[in-house]
């Protein structure tokens, strides 16, 4: 695992799921031959045309994300159209690919190796 591998994915009328599991799978290195599960892949993964994703009108209205500040009443909600309007796609993009990793110590490198582009 010597070599770095980068991995690009139009994200061109694909749906959000689609591109971030096609990512998680990337940066977890399963697409190569000589994957080992704890040993992390050196592989970068750039995901281009962010803005021209398909998300149904209906995700967009009812897709929540959902942050706690840790103090009593501090809990937020935000849908993913003011997310986009606010950060733009890749950030949608960007989420769903970090909670479809493993929650390991190898995740923040692996995140590190996402690159999305409008």
């Amino acid at each position: 695992m010597a070599d770095e591998k980068t991995y690009t994915i139009d994200a061109g009328g694909k749906t959000l799921g689609r591109v971030a599991s096609a990512a998680a799978k990337a940066l977890m290195g399963k697409t190569r031959a000589d994957y080992v599960p704890h040993i992390d892949s050196k592989v970068k993964v750039q995901v281009v045309n962010a803005s021209k994703l398909h998300v149904t009108e209906k995700k967009r209205l009812q897709k929540t994300y959902t942050t706690y500040s840790g103090y009593p009443g501090g809990i937020k909600y935000e849908t993913l159209s003011h997310l986009a309007s606010r950060k733009g796609n890749g950030e949608a993009i960007r989420r769903a690919v970090s909670r479809m990793l493993p929650r390991n110590t190898m995740k923040t490198s692996r995140m590190k190796n996402l690159i999305v582009t409008e």
